[in-house]
């Protein structure tokens, strides 16, 4: 065997001997990391929750300058002003401002209706002048007495009296008033539910000129028997 072949072998084994041994190290396991908050919804979220809270706050505290009530307070109760009934005039007062008959004329169709249920039966109870006034309804005979009274109130030249139509057969009579003016005989029915003989006629020379004009436009064409003044 060749010497040289023999220590060239011992050469390389001692080399590789001496050669470090190389040992593959695996890595740890690493844990998770943690995730942290991102900063910008953070802030935004906190943000949202800063608007809310001021919003619940500004619906509870009142506008600048408006008192606040206590919770526990109760409102008062609006008082309701006392209304003092408007007291119409009476009839005395009130003819006291009449000038004419002109006057009588307005309040009377303005004012004045026929209470038809009063021709039904047996013939009522007049009425005085104040309670027509009052009443503002009445029949002929109620009309006839309150228009005497007034028209003589406000003018003793008129010489107002109350008129009797007598109509047969078996009905109950009727009544207006006269009145003078100018020498001239005028007549105010108001106690008619018939609009043809209602209102003032005239003027007439006589009871008998107006006595035609009834029988002539009356409705009922009832016959007038006698017309008179009522004493």
């Amino acid at each position: 065997m060749n010497i040289g072949y023999v220590i060239l072998s011992i050469c390389i084994l001692i080399l590789f001997a001496c050669a470090p041994t190389k040992v593959k190290v695996y890595p740890r396991e690493t844990p998770p990391a943690k995730t942290m908050p991102d900063k910008t919804s953070s802030e935004s979220i906190s943000k949202e929750k800063t608007f809310s809270e001021t919003t619940a706050s500004q619906k509870d505290t009142p506008e600048k300058g408006a008192l606040r009530k206590p919770p526990s307070e109760k409102t008062p109760k609006e008082e309701i002003p006392t209304v003092i009934p408007f007291l119409e005039k009476t009839y005395d007062e009130t003819v006291s401002e009449w000038k004419s008959y002109q006057d009588v004329v307005k309040w009377m169709e303005n004012n004045y209706s026929v209470d038809r249920k009063r021709f039904e039966g047996k013939p009522p109870m007049s009425r005085s002048p104040s309670e027509t006034f009052q009443l503002r309804s009445g029949i002929d005979i109620d009309a006839a007495i309150f228009l005497k009274e007034t028209l003589n109130r406000i003018n003793s030249s008129y010489q107002a009296q109350i008129v009797v139509l007598v109509i047969r057969p078996n009905i109950f009579n009727r009544y207006v008033c006269s009145f003078k003016k100018d020498d001239k005989l005028f007549i105010m029915n108001y106690g008619t539910p018939y609009k043809e003989i209602a209102g003032v006629h005239g003027p007439y020379n006589s009871l008998e000129e107006y006595k035609e004009f009834y029988e002539k436009h009356n409705p009922t064409k009832r016959v007038i028997e006698g017309i008179i003044y009522l004493r």
